[in-house]
């Protein structure tokens, strides 16, 4: 199976806020992504191929603000070519990132790409 950039881009998007949803005292989500386009897809309800990822998204969220009124997210378009140092470092340890599964599973190499690109961000 083939998997489109911007599938790729809402799965991101999508473990993201599962996790900072679920973290006691996170108040606000800043998204952070070079293809705002991806992250629309979030709030279409219309049918798209991206549906399975946008159901849970919606789910996330919708218990993320009702824990609290003043709970926030944010969309910020940061396009790959502006050099920001933070994004720059993700995206080449992303896609240099080498992994030795335990299984062969999809699920599996997803969440340890996540997690590495996790690591990368907090040095």
């Amino acid at each position: 199976m083939n998997v489109l950039s911007t599938e790729a881009e809402i799965f991101a998007i999508r473990c993201g806020i599962s996790q900072a949803s679920q973290i006691y005292g996170v108040t606000s989500i800043v998204i952070i992504i070079d293809t705002i386009h991806a992250a629309n897809y979030i709030f279409n309800t219309s049918i798209h191929p991206y549906q399975i990822y946008t159901i849970t998204i919606s789910s996330n969220l919708g218990k993320f603000f009702n824990k609290n009124d003043n709970n926030l997210i944010s969309f910020w378009d940061c396009f790959s070519n502006d050099k920001w140092p933070s994004h720059l470092l993700v995206n080449k340890e992303s896609k240099y990132h080498k992994m030795n599964p335990i299984l062969f599973s999809k699920t599996l190499w997803k969440f340890s790409k996540k997690k590495e690109c996790d690591s990368i961000v907090k040095k």
